[in-house]
């Protein structure tokens, strides 16, 4: 047997391997997926937001804002309101993130041929995403509709970023991930945790957590698939990009916008502290990404230039093993 026809027989073998992968996601997504109307219970009286709740002070182990002295120091309605704010700008940024994200993703899916396993996939992915927005605003409807989501930048560039799905469709995906795994880390850290918390955050989180697995599953495969048949260059200037793309898309994310410091009156040392000017910040930051430098690494994105950029980014460290490998040496926020 040649070696050519080795390599095709190897590549048909690759794509069928791929396309059942798919098949089993859009499986899932057919006999295990959520309603936001349906599975929350938005008008019961345990998902009522009185005023005072202490539910909604943030948790010292996994907020950092949670486990900072100055917070801490803060009368309880203070740290109820900071709390209250702060969760419904995490669900706003989620969601305006998951609208880029459907835009893309119909952007991609629109050239794709009949019967593509990617085109299904992507499709179930785009209706879980549009449930996932509508649970989300409700939330923020309802626990302080004053958060306003992204800062103005992220904002103003919003509408060119699904473009990249068409034009440079590994970034647009190293930009989803970028988006994904750090809500996601965040997400299951609460839930891990066995901290109180609001039932309409752990309803929310709980949904979107199921949900995001097949999502992250998806854009992982796809990228394993698609960054090794990249000419070398390209595959070059993405492995540089990949770290770039997920710290710049992580403090979008994460690190509230100008006007919750503002609003709250919060010294400039203290967002410092929180982002990312402490030991235990700093490895909170490098632990959300251990799933994507084990991608990076398993598709040949980490060479020499590509270890310096992402120690450049502050989020370089050790890859996971396997996904959603827990952090045992995880620093508390707390002191």
């Amino acid at each position: 047997m040649s070696a050519t026809k080795a390599r095709s027989i190897d590549t048909d073998a690759e794509t069928e391997q791929y396309n059942e992968a798919l098949q089993l996601l859009s499986e899932g997504s057919v006999h295990k997926h959520f309603d936001p109307y349906l599975d929350i219970d938005w008008e019961s009286a345990e998902y009522a937001v009185p005023p005072g709740d202490r539910r909604w002070i943030l948790p010292a182990k996994t907020d950092p804002l949670g486990g900072h002295p100055w917070y801490q120091a803060l009368p309880e309605d203070q740290q109820i309101a900071i709390g209250m704010w702060r969760q419904a700008n995490v669900a706003k940024v989620g969601l305006q993130f998951e609208n880029i994200l459907i835009r893309g993703m119909m952007q991609y899916v629109f050239s794709l041929p009949n019967g593509s396993a990617e085109a299904r996939y992507c499709t179930h992915e785009s209706i879980e995403e549009c449930n996932h927005t509508l649970m989300f605003q409700e939330m923020v409807n309802r626990v302080d509709p004053d958060a306003p989501g992204m800062n103005r930048p992220m904002r103003m560039v919003s509408p060119i970023l699904p473009l990249f799905a068409t034009i440079l469709p590994e970034l647009f995906f190293v930009g989803v991930l970028a988006g994904e795994e750090p809500i996601d880390h965040i997400q299951k850290s609460i839930l891990r945790s066995g901290e109180e918390i609001h039932p309409i955050m752990e309803g929310v989180m709980a949904i979107h957590v199921a949900e995001e697995a097949r999502h992250i599953s998806f854009a992982h495969q796809l990228l394993r698939r698609r960054v090794p048949k990249m000419s070398k260059i390209g595959r070059f200037f993405l492995s540089l990009a990949f770290p770039i793309t997920m710290r710049i898309l992580c403090d979008v994310i994460v690190i509230p916008p100008k006007k919750f410091w503002q609003k709250f009156d919060i010294p400039k040392q203290v967002k410092d502290d929180l982002f990312w000017g402490t030991e235990a910040s700093q490895h909170a930051l490098q632990d959300y990404f251990g799933d994507v430098r084990m991608l990076a690494t398993d598709t040949g994105m980490m060479n020499r230039a590509a270890k310096l950029m992402w120690k450049v980014c502050g989020i370089d460290g050790k890859a996971s093993r396997f996904r959603s490998e827990p952090d045992r040496s995880s620093s508390q926020f707390a002191a």
